[in-house]
């Protein structure tokens, strides 16, 4: 299952499982999900990376409320740690 439009899961509560700070980061993170069968939407968001610099834009990955906790607990398994999103 690939990336797909906002207004595809627009009838689901959506749940951000994480946050990439690179583009390699954020094509891992679309390689897991995908390979695990997974619809998710991605979204271009502010996050703070470190105290010592301002704001940066990441790509936030969200999916269904419902695969929340398997892909978090995918992503973790991974390696995943740094822009993982808490429950």
């Amino acid at each position: 299952m690939p990336r797909v439009e906002p207004t595809a899961l627009e009838n689901h509560d959506l749940a951000r499982v994480y946050i990439a700070g690179t583009l390699r980061e954020a094509k891992d993170i679309e390689d897991l999900l995908t390979g695990n069968g997974i619809n998710y939407v991605v979204q271009v968001e502010p996050y703070r990376a470190s105290i010592l610099f301002g704001p940066r834009n990441g790509a936030a990955f969200y999916v269904t409320e419902e695969q929340s906790t398997f892909c978090r607990a995918q992503l973790a398994a991974a390696g995943f740690h740094r822009g993982l999103s808490d429950e």
